[in-house]
């Protein structure tokens, strides 16, 4: 281990978070100030990486390799055009693949997997070196050598129509592999889709504790961000808030995996655009007294993506709080939460669901949209996709992939509400990262019921 503290240890240091929601919604809390300094040093980071990677290999690879009848899974990348796959079994100090990386999970008679790597370089602890270039010169024919010790009847390799996480093997590579490999196992070569999909998509019980710190704290950002501390009404702008966003994760020594946006709702003419919303298109809008603002913004840490988006109110001179009708706005969105998950059940498609739970929303008199996604060892990651916001019928392929349990997901919609006081609709938009088990959905560090409020000055 390259680190003085065991994994144990650490998972053990993170277990108090499992039961606690350290955010406050009414601004910047003392209690962030311990979460914050409870992110790993990158030392200790590459650690639990590399352990948790070498305990999904050994105790989730090997149920997924039997589920979807694969003897062996092939992954081929070259450096700086990494599989989306192979990238999230590097080890932790591997930034990308070098030169022709190759790795191999072959399913052994005992049911165990033993991991290769046909590669110039040696691959962390994971993975058996199965190439030596002294004795055999040829990559390829290392590779071919480890196949017919094995003698699989069903090859996987990373093809896919539907998702592009599980589509990594390239056109030259394939064309090297079908020309390497004798005819007898080219025919057994099969799409890895379903394999690559449940690696992707499927958490093993170490990584929770991780996952919650990880929400946790992209939580506490948006707290910090939303306050008096970094906004001051009249005089800050949407655009420094965003580029605020971006400074406060590299100054944690984290990494954000899209660009955050902010946006505006107001008692204006403007009628609300969803596109815009999430653009920056209104960067240098100067943020006022009873301005509703929204943030769409995520981070990664330990490899785990968070996806979350939540409102903050602008007080006005003589306010202490925020009209009832924008409470009772955001309450909506929290409606159309409720009626999402209730749905969620094993063996469901995410059009299931999705056409479930819209129109359980609309019995209530919600003006839903649905867009949820999956979530974890990428931002909109592999797995079933419940809706989109321009497809609220239902999405062919990943739509039609069903839920399965121990899986990540953003809870990602909005309501849209008419506002007498502003004479206008505007919409709740709303974003919540949670984990679906035996027990249900569960929100991994609550979510908003309360806005945001920054004060007037």
């Amino acid at each position: 281990m390259p680190s003085s503290r065991s994994f144990s240890s650490l998972y053990r240091t993170l277990l108090p978070f499992k039961f606690l929601t350290l955010i406050v919604f009414s601004g910047f809390s003392m209690a962030s100030d311990a979460l914050f300094s409870s992110i790993l040093p990158m030392k200790e980071r590459a650690a639990v990486i590399d352990e948790l990677t070498a305990k999904r290999v050994s105790t989730l690879l090997p149920k997924l390799m039997k589920q979807t009848n694969l003897d062996m899974w092939v992954l081929i990348s070259r450096e700086y055009n990494e599989d989306p796959v192979l990238k999230t079994m590097l080890p932790a100090t591997w930034l990308s693949a070098r030169r022709t990386t190759i790795l191999v999970f072959a399913l052994d008679k005992q049911g165990q997997v033993n991991a290769y790597a046909v590669a110039p370089y040696k691959i962390g602890n994971v993975f058996k070196s199965a190439w030596d270039k002294h004795t055999q010169p040829d990559q390829w024919q290392a590779l071919v050598d480890l196949i017919d010790k094995y003698q699989p009847k069903r090859i996987g390799v990373n093809t896919s129509k539907h998702w592009a996480h599980a589509d990594g093997l390239v056109v030259s590579d394939q064309k090297k592999l079908l020309a390497k490999i004798p005819a007898k196992y080219q025919q057994r070569l099969t799409s890895a889709e379903r394999l690559a999909v449940g690696w992707l998509e499927q958490r093993i019980n170490e990584e929770i504790p991780y996952f919650k710190q990880a929400v946790a704290i992209a939580q506490a950002i948006i707290a910090q961000g939303f306050s008096n501390e970094v906004i001051e009404p009249g005089q800050t702008t949407t655009d420094d808030l965003v580029w605020w966003l971006r400074e406060r994760v590299r100054e944690l020594k984290l990494q954000t995996w899209f660009h955050p946006s902010v946006s505006i709702q107001r008692a204006d003419k403007r009628q609300f655009d969803h596109e815009s919303s999430f653009t920056n298109v209104d960067g240098d809008n100067v943020i006022q007294p009873g301005d509703l603002l929204h943030v769409d913004f995520g981070i990664v840490y330990l490899r785990l993506h968070t996806d979350t988006q939540q409102h903050a109110y602008v007080l006005k001179a003589g306010e202490t709080s925020p009209p009832e009708y924008l409470q009772a706005a955001l309450h909506s969105g929290n409606q159309v939460q409720d009626a999402l998950v209730e749905q969620f059940k094993a063996g469901r498609t995410g059009n299931e669901v999705l056409k479930m739970a819209r129109e359980a929303a609309i019995e209530r008199g919600l003006k839903p949209t649905i867009y949820t996604h999956p979530l974890g060892l990428h931002g909109h990651a592999a797995g079933t996709t419940i809706g989109m916001w321009d497809a609220q019928q239902g999405k062919p392929g990943d739509g039609d992939y069903p839920l399965h349990l121990n899986t990540a997901y953003s809870i990602e919609l909005s309501n849209d509400v008419y506002l007498e006081a502003w004479q206008k609709q505007i919409r709740i938009m709303l974003e919540e990262d949670a984990f679906f088990n035996a027990d249900g959905v569960k929100y991994l560090n609550g979510r908003q019921k309360q806005l945001h409020i920054i004060k007037a000055r």
